[in-house]
């Protein structure tokens, strides 16, 4: 008999086999539970086998394809970029304009992507991995992951400004209020920060577009607790053993 070796969640047995599922998320391309969708789609196959059964154990050796590529169990990497002005968040560009994996190209073996997204020319904390389970779940609207704005404004922004964006304001896609909002100088009411769990695309930027504020700088300092502290703009370091513990305990 095969003797399964529980670790809290992870369930691995003996001979090294792992639950298909948890072998597609370990390649990177999606969470455990888009993998359960796949296979319930039938684009799996195992050593050239189509699997539809999600208890399915994949053995050291076997080979897995979805939707006819091939993928691997990847080691899993963690990279914090502080992102500059005038970059693309995204894989490439056709009309190759300068990307956050230009950046990164060096960092790592294993193909790594962005954990959502920063318009072109907000600049700030982007966290890259090949980890999708994890990205899954810090990108989801359900689990509310933090995020602070470093904002400059070209003009003063009011109380009544800062109720509007504490009470909610309304945009084509819905209402969306901040978590906070902070002057770090009282006196300067053209600087502030802003802390929100949304992760629409633009959505600063929107709200204060709705508040016909226009914004002079926009910086994103915090992302799920990381923050780009000794970090240069442009320059990238893989994450500490503690700040990846930090981020999967958010999972729990």
């Amino acid at each position: 008999m095969v003797r399964v070796i529980k670790r809290g969640r992870n369930i691995r047995e003996s001979d090294g086999s792992v639950r298909l599922n948890r072998y597609i998320a370990s390649s990177g391309i999606c969470s455990r539970r888009d993998a359960d969708e796949l296979i319930s789609q039938g684009v799996v196959e195992i050593n050239g086998k189509k699997v539809t059964e999600f208890g399915t154990q994949v053995k050291p050796g076997d080979s897995v394809k979805v939707k006819g590529k091939t993928i691997k169990n990847e080691r899993r990497v963690y990279i914090l970029l502080n992102k500059p002005k005038d970059t693309l968040t995204t894989m490439d560009d056709p009309e190759g304009r300068r990307t956050v994996m230009d950046l990164v190209r060096k960092a790592t073996k294993e193909r790594i992507f962005p954990v959502g997204r920063l318009d072109r020319n907000t600049t700030g904390v982007l966290l890259l991995t090949n980890d999708g389970e994890l990205a899954a779940h810090l990108t989801h609207p359900r689990y509310q992951i933090k995020k602070v704005y470093e904002v400059k404004t070209d003009t003063p922004v009011s109380e009544e400004a800062v109720k509007k964006l504490l009470e909610g304001i309304e945009l084509e896609d819905g209402i969306t209020k901040a978590d906070s909002v902070d002057f770090p100088n009282p006196g300067f009411k053209n600087y502030l920060h802003i802390e929100i769990h949304s992760g629409k695309n633009r959505i600063i930027r929107r709200m204060f577009e709705a508040l016909n504020i226009g914004i002079i700088k926009l910086d994103r300092i915090s992302f799920a607790g990381l923050t780009k502290k000794n970090l240069a703009r442009g320059r990238w370091r893989h994450l500490t053993t503690r700040e990846v513990g930090w981020l999967k305990m958010s999972k729990k």
